[in-house]
């Protein structure tokens, strides 16, 4: 079935998955409520309040901090097979690539980090690029996997930087572009880092990241804005 849905245009696979989304027992992806995909009071709280955090010179704009309704509706997306939870994040990913992109001079690309070929064949779809194409973003897969790389979850700092490193390789041709790295979720921002290092070394310039949520980080700077009802949900923005 997932190499199936694999095959099928974008917007038919997305598609697909809301469909099957119906025929199952519906719960809140934030709280587990019954009866409903989405509660009010979930939903209030997966407002964007964009924050930046400093990662070794590479700015991150998180959408949202990883607790509460947030953190449940991104493990819904990216353990349970909730693609419909995606809707619900992706205004928190819209946000932070506005505040990523936007002390940028020239047009920039936002490049996904790239997805496992186990995470697709176990998911069906690829968390960053179905995010953005929720929040009316188009992306280019500018980074490949090079090699495969153990479960971040279960790694400390140290661990997570080495486990990473080498094990993505930007595309040829990409040279001399501008980009706006894409990911879900921010912990210690090595993977992201590890992007960056991948397209940099191909000769890309690397404005910025923006990610649906961070975790809680002790010892990092970072720069909060909370976003008023008119900017919640804007028109569609493609960065290309």
């Amino acid at each position: 079935m997932d190499g199936f849905r694999e095959r099928l245009p974008p917007g038919l696979r997305d598609a697909l998955a809301g469909a099957l989304t119906l025929l199952l027992p519906v719960s809140c992806a934030g709280c587990g409520t019954g009866g409903i995909a989405l509660c009010p009071p979930c939903a209030d709280q997966l407002r964007p309040a964009p924050r930046s955090r400093e990662l070794a010179g590479l700015t991150v704009w998180a959408g949202l901090a990883f607790d509460g309704p947030c953190a449940s509706a991104v493990r819904a997306l990216k353990e349970r097979g909730r693609s419909d939870a995606a809707r619900a994040l992706a205004p928190a990913l819209r946000e932070a690539l506005r505040e990523a992109v936007a002390s940028a001079a020239s047009p920039v690309l936002a490049v996904p980090v790239p997805t496992s070929a186990a995470a697709m064949r176990r998911r069906g779809y690829r968390v960053p690029e179905l995010l953005a194409r929720r929040a009316g973003v188009r992306t280019a897969r500018l980074l490949r996997v090079a090699r495969a790389t153990r479960d971040q979850r279960i790694l400390g700092r140290a661990d997570r930087a080495s486990n990473v490193a080498g094990s993505m390789r930007a595309r040829e041709g990409t040279a001399g572009l501008d980009v706006v790295l894409v990911d879900d979720v921010v912990t210690t921002g090595a993977t992201l880092q590890e992007a960056r290092r991948a397209l940099e070394a191909a000769g890309v310039r690397v404005v910025g990241a923006a990610v649906v949520a961070a975790t809680p980080l002790t010892g990092v700077r970072t720069r909060a804005r909370r976003l008023p009802d008119s900017l919640t949900h804007p028109g569609e923005w493609d960065p290309a």
